[in-house]
């Protein structure tokens, strides 16, 4: 039984799983291989580290030191638990380097297990941890190597050692430690930060959906305010407008009822492509339909006047720019404008809707002589959420418009709208 995420973490946690696959696919395919299979890789480093101590080994056993050989095979053992517990594991492994030195000192595994086991600290704790580690991990060895390692004797044909080259290995020694261990420890401290940085990635990704998600959902919001209130404002209109002419005129009656089921029809049709986007997991998603545009005005006009307004329509100046988005905009500051003038109006005698462009500037504007209108935009209003002219001014934002909405000069309502369209560049 799967459990069902909200949408806003749907859409992060497909973020989270697209960023995943981005990564796997940057690594190839032995890396990929490892990293869904730590246990693995815990195989393959305990192996590393067997070859190289492989010879000390041999001859630890060759020689009799079979303690230094249990002490080697310990250490192996130890590597296995790096990524669980990775500080009690570097503390046994330089103890016990230290051990197979003393016991051992020309073995070929100086250090090899430090390097393993400082790069599981680097990896998983902060870089100045790391480094203090690292320093506290090293110093045994390294003051081994200084102090207390001797030079092999000398060559069976008798030829004279250097005096200074006791202090000259002893250093190369200490100094090879020291670095092949801050080169470990410095691998651990990149991997580390690489990983936070995608782990940031990854979280700015989740961000970015969680955010589109939302402003998609505020824009389906608008949409079905605008759809659910036009379109049952002008259906209760019709109801109402039909019940009273069915015994006067039937054939009027009729074409009221046919307007209603119109229009019924058309918010069915408009509320399936609007919630289409919200059933992500559908086999057959809706079919997408074209936005309504500018030309669609005449049939919102008439549906109005059907609907019992008396409607006066003009448009001053060019046509609106062919831009279905911006003609969307327009259609639905008219369609939101009008639907207020239905619900709130009281006898209103004339309606005026003019459309002025001038250039690049489309002027709205909505005027009504009814009385008793009340501000759809208040808690008065009977009906309505309060959205619609909110919703107005947040479309005409997106074209640097502003949207007026108050009491007319001579009474009923009024609705001012301006918005500037310049290509691409009028949207921001």
């Amino acid at each position: 039984m799967s459990e069902e995420l909200p949408a806003q973490d749907a859409s992060a946690h497909v973020a989270d799983a697209s960023f995943a696959e981005i990564t796997l696919r940057r690594r190839g395919r032995i890396r990929r291989y490892l990293f869904q299979h730590p246990r693995v890789m815990d195989a393959v480093v305990v192996l590393c580290y067997s070859l190289l101590a492989l010879a000390t080994f041999i001859s630890s056993i060759v020689d009799g030191k079979w303690f230094a050989a249990a002490l080697l095979v310990a250490i192996a053992a130890i590597l296995f638990l790096r990524r669980r517990n990775p500080l009690s594991v570097t503390a046994a492994v330089a103890v016990l380097e230290v051990a197979v030195t003393l016991l051992n000192p020309w073995g070929s595994n100086v250090s090899a297990g430090l390097w393993f086991a400082l790069y599981a600290v680097a990896v998983t704790r902060a870089r100045t941890f790391a480094l203090t580690v690292f320093g506290a991990a090293s110093l045994p060895l390294t003051l081994v190597y200084l102090f207390m390692w001797t030079s092999p004797a000398a060559p069976a044909n008798g030829e004279a050692i250097p005096e200074n080259f006791h202090l000259i290995s002893n250093i190369t020694a200490a100094a090879s430690i020291l670095l092949s261990n801050l080169i470990a420890t410095g691998i651990g401290i990149s991997v580390r930060q690489r990983r936070e940085h995608e782990s940031e990635i990854r979280a700015w990704a989740a961000r970015t959906a969680r955010l589109g998600s939302v402003t998609e959902r505020n824009r389906i919001a608008r949409e079905m305010h605008d759809v659910v209130a036009h379109s049952l404002t002008v259906m209760i209109s019709l109801s109402d407008g039909a019940a009273v002419v069915v015994k006067k005129d039937p054939e009027r009656a009729g074409e009221v009822l046919g307007e209603l089921s119109r229009t019924g029809r058309t918010a069915l049709a408009d509320m399936r492509r609007v919630l289409g986007v919200l059933r992500e997991d559908s086999a057959r998603p809706a079919p997408l339909e074209p936005l309504v545009s500018g030309h669609d005005l005449s049939k919102l006009l008439d549906g109005f006047r059907t609907a019992g307004l008396p409607l006066h329509y003009s448009h001053t100046g060019p046509a609106l720019p062919e831009d279905p988005a911006f003609q969307l905009t327009v259609y639905r500051i008219v369609q939101e404008s009008l639907t207020n003038v239905l619900r709130y109006g009281r006898s209103s005698s004339q309606v005026d809707v003019r459309i002025v462009r001038d250039g690049d500037s489309v002027t709205i504007e909505v005027l009504d002589d009814g009385r008793g209108s009340r501000d759809p935009g208040t808690e008065e209003a009977v009906l309505g959420t309060g959205q619609g002219i909110a919703g107005m001014r947040e479309r005409a934002g997106i074209y640097a418009g502003t949207v007026d909405a108050g009491p007319g000069i001579h009474g009923g309502w009024r609705v001012h709208a301006e918005l500037n369209w310049n290509g691409d560049k009028g949207k921001s």
